[in-house]
């Protein structure tokens, strides 16, 4: 028996950055929403555990090393709730590293999710939600893969009703160059530029932004042509950087567009990694 769970995309279509704690942790307002696709992780059942990673991005993760975040929610799971089974697991990764879309965190949800299927583990919400919070701010909002409002930290959520949102074409680039997280909220300016508002339409994230773009672009330059890219597409009605970078996505007003806007980013921009999806 193999099950499969698919680690989704996460993007941010908003990400404003309030302030900065004494700890060093930064506060925040967001909006997450989630892709269709992803990487996609793999569970049978063993009597120990393991992990063996394929894929695209297969290089750029150390299987064997410990502290891989989907063995690591593994391993908390076992512990949590006495689990003495084991599982043999395999990630297709097929998203890029460190791209601000969450692979790491989304792997860790999928993870979570897979191994209570395989192991027919029952948690309450509240339980399950505290094993994601202790591994990673974005995997408490990656494990439900619903449109969210994210604050402190990014993992205290509010669920929310966004039906405009929902199955809008998106077209996703990266520029195959990986960004840390940290360096990027280093280099922000510390200057709190306002709040998220409530709504969690279109219209408002046009309004919204990303306060991390601006230092994310000094230390990796090449996002900021990709956005203007992105912006010049017919059809799109919202680009921005997701996360603190450095892949970036435009919305487009149907599917039409973006696979038109996806063929021209093959032939002028062929270095980059791109995902034409929709989301949740």
């Amino acid at each position: 028996m193999t099950l499969a769970e698919t680690a989704h995309a996460k993007l941010n279509l908003a990400l404003h950055v309030r302030g900065r704690e004494p700890d060093g942790y930064h506060r925040l307002e967001t909006l997450f929403v989630f892709c269709a696709h992803g990487d996609v992780l793999r569970a049978e059942p063993a009597d120990t555990l393991s992990l063996a990673i394929e894929g695209p991005f297969a290089a750029d993760l150390d299987a064997a090393h410990g502290d891989n975040l989907v063995l690591r929610a593994a391993r908390v799971l076992t512990e949590r709730c006495g689990v003495t089974a084991g599982a043999a697991l395999t990630l297709d990764k097929r998203l890029p590293v460190a791209s601000g879309i969450g692979g790491g965190s989304a792997d860790a949800a999928a993870a979570l999710r897979l191994l209570c299927r395989l192991w027919e583990v029952a948690l309450p919400a509240e339980a399950l939600h505290a094993i994601a919070a202790a591994l990673g701010a974005d995997v408490p909002a990656c494990l439900s893969t619903r449109p969210q409002r994210g604050e402190g930290r990014g993992d205290r959520l509010t669920a929310l009703d966004a039906p405009d949102l929902s199955g809008l074409a998106v077209l996703l680039l990266n520029p195959r160059l990986p960004l840390a997280t940290e360096p990027v909220f280093e280099a922000w300016d510390g200057q709190d530029s306002g709040p998220l508002g409530e709504a969690a339409s279109l219209a408002a994230m046009t309004a919204a932004r990303n306060d991390l773009e601006p230092p994310a672009i000094a230390l990796v330059p090449e996002i900021a042509s990709l956005l203007d890219w992105l912006r010049a597409q017919p059809g799109a009605t919202l680009a921005r950087m997701s996360g603190s970078g450095a892949t970036c996505f435009a919305l487009f007003a149907d599917a039409a567009a973006r696979d038109a806007a996806a063929a021209r980013a093959a032939i002028e921009r062929p270095g980059d990694w791109r995902l034409a999806t929709w989301l949740l």
